[in-house]
């Protein structure tokens, strides 16, 4: 299963979601991998720490190899890096992937990621691929090679307007270039429940019958100290609230796929 969390409006909790919901799957015994895709590397830098930084081969290594016709290619494997936790990897990102992308785009390498992806299907039970906020090469590039795609919403009428605009997207590209793409539900993430708004807007989401996941992902500070150790929830403090609203979400999308 190939899943793509994105948004093209920023600070939603992409990252977030993608290395919490993957940390969970990898703890459970699933061998798990996170694409970040993002140049800023908030997924990268979550799950190694300051050793993101010294990482060898990421994916920017495998896009550039993807601009140079070779003989002989790297094995997808080479790009990968072990993380601290059992049965989790991560492809990381860095700066570069902002240089190269219009090269990319004017090469018409967009399938190269889905293809590379399919590959190592037989590896990882589950890979999760974290995306910038915009819908550039590298997040359709994702949406071309996934199966299901998350959308992470943060409770605010601006992330509404966005939110419209980007189902509309996710529809173009299943119609011109993966068909089996599904949109697997809307996270509510940094859900108040003290708060009206956020009520308010995720229940008229549910009465226009967008697809809305019943189970919210609260605020907490508890997720800036997990991003400060660089440990997912699951690791930090599996008993937390947050921690155990992530499993929730884990074992609801485990019964949608079945």
């Amino acid at each position: 299963m190939i899943r793509v969390v994105f948004n093209q409006k920023g600070g939603v909790g992409k990252s977030t979601i993608v290395c919490n919901l993957a940390a969970i799957a990898a703890s459970r015994g699933q061998r798990t991998l996170v694409v970040d895709l993002d140049a800023q590397g908030n997924s990268s830098r979550y799950l190694l720490g300051e050793a993101a930084g010294s990482v060898e081969l990421g994916i920017a290594d495998f896009f550039e190899e993807t601009l140079s016709y070779r003989l002989r290619t790297r094995d997808p494997a080479e790009y990968l890096t072990p993380t601290p936790y059992e049965n989790l990897a991560v492809m990381t990102a860095d700066a570069r992937l902002s240089d190269l992308q219009t090269k990319l785009e004017t090469k018409l390498k967009i399938y190269k990621l889905g293809e590379m992806l399919a590959g190592l299907k037989k590896e990882f039970s589950q890979i999760w691929i974290d995306t910038p906020p915009a819908l550039n090469f590298y997040t359709l590039s994702a949406l071309i090679g996934a199966d299901r795609c998350l959308i992470p919403f943060d409770c605010d009428d601006f992330s509404r307007q966005a939110l419209y605009r980007l189902l509309e997207n996710v529809d173009e590209i299943r119609a011109d270039h993966n068909k089996k793409l599904k949109v697997e539900g809307i996270v509510v993430n940094q859900f108040n429940a003290r708060s009206n708004l956020p009520q308010r807007v995720v229940e008229e989401l549910i009465a226009e019958k967008l697809p809305v996941l019943p189970q919210y992902i609260s605020t907490s500070i508890k997720i800036k100290e997990s991003h400060e150790a660089a440990r997912p929830l699951v690791y930090l403090e599996p008993g937390h609230k947050v921690a155990r609203e992530y499993a929730a979400l884990y074992d609801l999308l485990s019964k949608q796929k079945r």
